[in-house]
């Protein structure tokens, strides 16, 4: 059993930049890929980023390549998502999930664990 929980997100300015942290407990996170996934109002939950398990591969959504940066430290059993350039259709709840295989992927299915999200919100 895997739990997640996530922070840092806020409010701020287009252009501004937010880290996200996703903290977990429970055994084996090292081995976990871990994505980060974003749901904005009256929209689906999208992917975001993903990170395998050792951190040598990672993947991103179009629309955040270039501007968000996925890194996690398995010593403090934490990922990160660094997010800069923001605009306002990054407004979302962002949610971190794990996944058991340890292998990025963009995929919402093939996540075992899911956090409680984290708003973020981008004022034009």
């Amino acid at each position: 059993q895997v739990q997640l929980v996530e922070s840092g997100g806020g409010l701020v300015q287009a252009g501004g930049s937010l880290r996200l942290s996703c903290a977990a407990s429970g055994r084996s996170f090292s081995s976990y890929a871990m994505g980060w996934f974003r749901r904005a109002p009256g929209k689906e939950r999208e992917f975001v980023a993903a990170i395998n398990w050792s951190g040598g591969t990672t993947i991103y959504a179009d629309s955040v390549k270039g501007r968000f940066t996925i890194s996690r430290n398995n010593a403090r059993n934490t990922v990160y998502l660094q997010m800069n350039s923001l605009k306002p259709e990054d407004t979302a709840v962002y949610y971190c999930a794990a996944e058991h295989a340890g292998w990025a992927s963009r995929r919402s299915s093939e996540y075992d664990y899911w956090g409680q999200g984290t708003q973020v919100t981008v004022s034009s």
